[in-house]
């Protein structure tokens, strides 16, 4: 196994939710005031930011003393994450370390790009402790079926099985060429191209490597099950028990039709919601007493998932209420201020395990729903 890489917030502490829930703000407005600092002080800070303060009606430095004052920045626009010189998001103070470029969007155009070093590690490393180790066991190997190339997901889902003491395997997946077969309607070659992929997946785990856990896209799982169904076998019988989902949207009726007729009683299924600039949202495995509803917490302090009313972002929707997601990440290498995503969902209050709000009913945000193109993953 791995140790453990720097960065990681400690655990909050508290006996009952409400103690949990203060300790929790607490945590965040403290790491707050480092974030903000790091990012925009003179010998530390990242020069976007830097420039971008020149023309901010208040001082980071000395205005921003809790999460509340985060309202004091303007809404996050992806745009700016889009074209060179991308070293403008590396902080002074980290300048002299290895650093990666992750893609996010970008099936059509110039894609967004985010500088990593070692966030992608905390994140997966943070998850990985939410992750059951009766079906997640540590020493197993991994498949990681899932998009490849300038993506996060291959080298994240591959430091989590390491960090885990296991051996990652790994398929090709593109998913620009995926968009691309969609766009031209040639639905017959996409089901060629998803074949592949299942293809790929299904030579590794016939192949004697042990794998007893994975990383699957929702349609990629649906589709490997279905494979593995025709030739008479499931995926517990291949040895897996527990499957790390994320991806794309994920519904209680699509999940609960998974549980229920393809992985049964010994599959631990966890649902994840995330991408690049957030890190991983975690939902413990949906059950038919809470009506198979996937509720998502976000890795605060490191980022903060608010839902937000439609009409004005500054304003949080009653729990159990519809609103847009919109996004805070707080991390040394990276500062997204209130980023409105491609997502709405439900509000849901605190527990006990995740003392912050979290987010439920995750879907393509409606405004933009029709312009969303899902492909093979």
């Amino acid at each position: 196994m791995l140790p453990d890489t720097p960065g990681k917030p400690a655990p909050v502490t508290g006996t009952t939710l409400e103690e949990r829930i203060r300790n929790a703000q607490a945590q965040l407005d403290a790491h707050v005031r480092e974030i903000v600092r790091w990012h925009f002080s003179p010998e530390t800070g990242t020069p976007f930011w830097l420039e971008k303060a020149k023309a901010f009606d208040f001082d980071p430095l000395k205005d921003i003393q809790g999460w509340e004052d985060i309202k004091k920045f303007p809404f996050f626009e992806d745009e700016w994450l889009r074209g060179g010189p991308v070293e403008r998001w590396i902080p002074k103070g980290m300048k002299d370390r290895a650093w990666y470029v992750f893609e996010t969007g970008g099936t059509t155009g110039i894609p967004k790009s985010r500088v990593v070093c070692d966030d992608f590690r905390i994140d997966y490393e943070m998850f990985s402790d939410t992750l059951p180790e009766k079906y997640f066991p540590k020493g197993a190997n991994w498949l990681m079926l899932g998009p490849s190339g300038p993506r996060r997901l291959r080298l994240a889902v591959e430091h989590l099985c390491q960090y885990r003491g296991g051996i990652c395997f790994c398929i090709d997946l593109d998913p620009r060429w995926v968009v691309k077969l969609i766009k031209k309607g040639w639905m017959e070659h996409l089901r060629a191209y998803q074949d592949h992929c299942i293809d790929q997946a299904m030579t590794i785990l016939t192949a004697g490597h042990n794998i007893r856990c994975m990383f699957t896209t929702p349609k990629l799982l649906d589709a490997l099950c279905k494979r593995l169904e025709e030739q008479g076998t499931t995926l517990r019988q291949m040895g897996v028990t527990g499957i790390f989902c994320g991806g794309t949207e994920m519904t209680s009726q699509w999940i609960r039709f998974m549980i229920e007729e393809y992985l049964g009683p010994d599959i631990y299924i966890a649902p994840t919601y995330g991408n690049t600039l957030m890190g991983l949202a975690a939902a413990d495995m949906p059950t038919a007493k809470d009506k198979y509803k996937i509720t998502y917490y976000a890795p605060q302090p490191r980022a903060v998932v608010e839902v937000v009313d439609f009409k004005d972002y500054n304003k949080l929707v009653p729990y159990g209420q519809s609103g847009r997601v919109l996004l805070t990440t707080l991390t040394k290498e990276f500062f997204v201020p209130r980023f409105p995503e491609r997502d709405e969902g439900e509000r849901e209050p605190p527990c006990f395990k995740y003392p912050w709000d979290g987010v439920s009913g995750v879907r393509p945000f409606h405004e933009i729903a029709a312009q969303t193109t899902v492909g093979v993953y």
